[in-house]
């Protein structure tokens, strides 16, 4: 059930009220005393949680519109979020890619891998 807050109309004085939506909105103390009932912004959630694998990532941009020029762009953006997080400053979707990577041929490191020297 939802929480109503109310403020006394004399003094700076608050108090919450859980009401069900159906019923009259209103508050009145054991004195008789009507209280005004204070309005806020609704709470509402944010997705702030970034796609971190594949299924997520097609989920998150298959809802958008763009050109493959701009899914490109993301997908690096993300990427360089996940090293700015990762301990050694790269990013474990890549570390995981190069490690497939060089089992299917035998210990050979990815060209990228071996560009930055890893």
């Amino acid at each position: 059930m939802p929480t109503y807050i109310y403020k006394y109309p004399k003094r700076e004085k608050y108090i919450e009220v859980v009401q069900r939506m159906n019923e009259p909105h209103v508050y009145s103390d054991k004195n008789g005393v009507a209280w005004e009932r204070v309005y806020t912004v609704p709470q509402g959630q944010v997705r702030d949680k970034e796609p971190s694998n594949a299924q997520e990532f097609a989920d998150y941009t298959g809802k958008r519109r763009g050109n493959l020029g701009d899914l490109y762009d993301k997908s690096k953006e993300l990427s360089e979020k996940r090293a700015s997080r990762s301990i050694d400053g790269v990013d474990p979707q890549k570390k995981k890619k190069w490690k497939e990577y060089s089992k299917a041929r035998r210990g050979m490191k990815h060209p990228e891998q071996r560009k930055l020297g890893l």
